[in-house]
């Protein structure tokens, strides 16, 4: 858990869904970091987990293939697809549900998607483990089922931490949830090398054990979210006032709840009370294809990073610079352990630097260090034709220091953005189409990537400094800074841009969000009579927490 847990306090207020829960040892507050931090570790424990599995001797034979068939990359990148699905579906029983039942239903979908991957081949049929194709069939279906699951949570957890967040803290409530992200990947790769370690890549039980360990992680969800509130805001566009207020007593006491419930309702009220639904978002002449299009591009971009690729195939990227099996697997692990580490700055900086700023500065990093990547693994190949260690170690550094560049800049900040930038009525709907391209993005790096390494070796380094020049590029010229601002104002940026016809930031209404707004910004609103720096808005917090060192 990211954060220690509070002194105990007296018993809450019934729950919004009717059930009286007992006197808590653990505040909703921090249940809720907790719920949404171990929601999001378990994306990153798949991606940990199959790192290893691709390379069991157990798991290429029940699966019938080899370790340099196609059928590797379709079996990781199939998931992406079922995630995508997962995302559509769970947005619209966010909208029409929940976000809670919509999060839950995910949770038990999950579970029946591991499951499946975990019994595929188990018992030989006729002394033949691959059960003449079944094996990689079911493994096929358990990884769309499991990825059904998966994206849904990604695409419902963000929206569901943001509507709980104040305006300055939403990039540190969600970089530290992704933090957990990155534990959840080192767990799964430590776990998955630990067991390779001891019982060796000959057996099944190495790939197998760490597939149903998974399991912890729906169950534990399954428990905490019983105690959760629902989204106050949800609640209030749904008419549900005594339930929001509940919710917000839960949250933050009788006092305040009142002032914060005034505040959203009035908010709620004064948005259009027009349905959004995706053809607005995806149409040219839509009120949201504008953020739609902000949208896509960051998950296109964060994929061009090729940190996908990274997460699920590190030791084989490693193997390229020089290293054995043995060593690459290790230095894998180092390399995860350290991406953990620096997510700290993440969380540190990107309320303080902004979502912008990080982004193209990452960029700019990524594209070096992919370069020095290609020319170190040219060396390594083709010159020495032998291994190196200073080549080894020289490009274990870049590629360490690469992997932090990306947790730093990019890793949380294309699925924060979503959130910010749309209205109540189409923020599920935002964060699917986030979660839609993300799948399919991914689904088509996970996929190329074992052929770039059959095929490219070292030169797909240089295709990925290229396509992070890109993604640079096209961030500095198109992405508002969303930070530090409520989600009313970000949307003042795709007015702006409409009313002057121009989607380049530096000439919508005058450049004001290429970077953070003032600090003072709020205390002139109050001059004018706006909000109040002091007021329960938009900015003021629903979750505190009650350690800032995380």
């Amino acid at each position: 858990m990211p954060f220690p847990p509070p002194p105990p306090e007296p018993d809450s207020p019934s729950d919004p869904n009717g059930s009286s829960p007992p006197k808590r040892w653990v505040s909703q507050k921090n249940s809720i970091v907790a719920f949404s931090s171990i929601a999001i570790a378990l994306y990153g424990y798949d991606q940990g987990m199959m790192s290893l599995v691709n390379t069991n001797y157990s798991y290429l034979r029940t699966m019938g293939i080899s370790g340099d068939s196609s059928m590797v990359g379709v079996i990781v990148s199939v998931y992406y697809l079922g995630c995508l699905v997962g995302a559509i579906i769970a947005s619209d029983w966010a909208d029409k549900k929940g976000r809670k039942r919509s999060i839950n239903a995910c949770l038990y979908t999950t579970v029946v998607g591991n499951i499946l991957m975990f019994m595929s081949g188990i018992i030989p049929w006729k002394s033949d483990n691959t059960w003449r194709g079944g094996s990689c069939a079911l493994m096929l279906i358990g990884r769309v089922v499991l990825g059904l699951g998966v994206g849904g949570i990604d695409a419902t957890i963000p929206v569901y931490s943001s509507e709980l967040s104040k305006d300055g803290a939403r990039g540190r409530a969600l970089a530290k949830e992704f933090q957990a992200n990155i534990g959840g990947l080192l767990v799964a790769f430590g776990l998955n090398l630990l067991s390779t370690r001891l019982l060796g890549k000959e057996s099944q039980w190495a790939w197998r054990l760490p597939i149903i360990i998974m399991q912890v992680f729906p169950w534990v969800l399954i428990f905490i979210i019983k105690r959760l509130p629902e989204s106050p805001r949800w609640l209030i566009s749904e008419d549900r006032i005594d339930d929001a207020r509940k919710a917000l007593i839960g949250l933050h006491g009788e006092v305040q709840a009142d002032e914060f419930l005034d505040e959203f309702h009035r908010a709620q009220q004064e948005e259009s009370d027009e349905q959004i639904g995706y053809l607005d978002m995806l149409n040219w002449n839509g009120s949201q294809f504008h953020p739609t299009m902000v949208t896509v591009m960051g998950q296109i971009n964060q994929a061009l990073t090729g940190y996908g690729a990274v997460s699920v195939y590190g030791p084989q990227i490693f193997e390229l610079l020089g290293w054995d099996v043995l060593a690459a697997e290790n230095t894998t692990l180092i390399n995860y352990t350290i991406y953990f580490m620096m997510m700290v700055i993440a969380w540190m900086s990107i309320d303080v630097l902004g979502r912008r700023k990080l982004m193209v500065w990452g960029s700019g990093g990524l594209a070096i260090c992919f370069a020095l990547l290609a020319v170190l693994g040219g060396l390594a190949l083709d010159l020495f034709h032998e291994p190196s260690l200073i080549i080894e170690i020289l490009g274990s550094i870049v590629l360490v220091v690469s992997t932090a560049i990306f947790g730093i800049c990019w890793l949380a900040t294309v699925w924060l953005i979503p959130t910010e930038i749309y209205p109540s009525g189409a923020r599920a709907q935002g964060s699917a189409i986030s979660v839609i391209i993300w799948g399919l993005a991914n689904f088509a790096v996970t996929f190329l990537t074992p052929l770039g390494f059959n095929y490219l070796k070292y030169w797909l380094f240089l295709v990925f400094a290229m396509t992070n020049t890109f993604a640079g590029w096209w961030t500095w010229r198109y992405s508002p800074e969303t930070g530090g601002r409520s989600f009313e104002e970000n949307q003042e940026f795709f007015v702006s841009a409409r009313e002057e016809g121009s989607w380049v930031v530096k000439k919508v209404d005058g450049g004001k969000f290429l970077r953070m707004p003032p600090k003072q910004q709020d205390v002139a609103n109050a001059e004018d009579g706006e909000i109040a720096k002091d007021d329960p808005t938009e900015t003021a917090p629903l979750l505190e927490q009650h350690s800032e060192s995380g």
